[in-house]
């Protein structure tokens, strides 16, 4: 181990972006291994740098795993922009964002687990989260606007995408239990299942002055 770490030390750097590299190295290690296994050293190990490396950009774990996180939700922003910018209207868009939403989730479990936990150990929520016009938070709040929501009463805006998340949130829990397995066997697939869901619950499928 130690003549491992030795020769690591002494190799050149070749990374372009070590701070990106060492990110990906973690999300590596979180999806293939979990997060127990997520360690600074694990992750130089696994980009290729000396066990050192990583303290040049982070001072702990915990502020590498917020890095993971962020760029988690920088996914999560960009598959649910996608999603609405390819449906046909504002309301179909609904349903269309909480399709994004369960698959990042399905396709990227640990990661997904990471965000939700850097979030909560947070006295404020990230401002990716909730700020930004790219933020998949207001994206969904403007998405529900576009869709006959009234802006005008900012509580009921508010809570109406809360609920709308929230939904989008348990999907993503339970979608793939077994006791579904007919329902997509019978909607055509397991994304045809996740859209029936949603355009059968309100805040998905209809404005709010409906």
């Amino acid at each position: 181990m130690r003549e491992t770490e030795s020769a690591a030390e002494a190799r050149p750097y070749h990374h372009g972006d070590l701070r990106r590299a060492l990110i990906d190295a973690a999300r590596r290690i979180l999806e293939t291994k979990g997060p127990a296994a997520l360690s600074l050293r694990a992750v130089a190990r696994e980009a290729g740098v000396s066990p050192a490396a990583p303290y040049h950009h982070f001072k702990d774990k915990g502020e590498l795993l917020d890095a993971v996180a962020d760029e988690g939700w920088r996914i999560l922003n960009e598959a649910m922009k996608a999603a609405g910018e390819n449906a046909p209207s504002p309301r179909a868009a609904m349903p269309s964002l909480g399709v994004a939403y369960v698959c990042f989730a399905r396709e990227h479990p640990a990661l997904y687990r990471v965000m939700y936990k850097r979030s909560r150990d947070k006295e404020a929520l990230p401002e990716h989260l909730h700020e930004g016009e790219d933020s998949a938070y207001c994206r969904t709040r403007d998405t529900l606007i576009a869709a006959g929501a009234d802006p005008s009463d900012p509580v009921g805006l508010e809570l109406a995408t809360i609920a709308a998340w929230c939904a989008a949130h348990g999907l993503a829990e339970i979608g793939g239990f077994q006791q579904f397995a007919h329902l997509k066997e019978a909607l055509g697939g397991e994304e045809a299942f996740f859209r029936g869901v949603f355009e059968h619950m309100g805040v998905f499928a209809r404005g709010l002055n409906d």
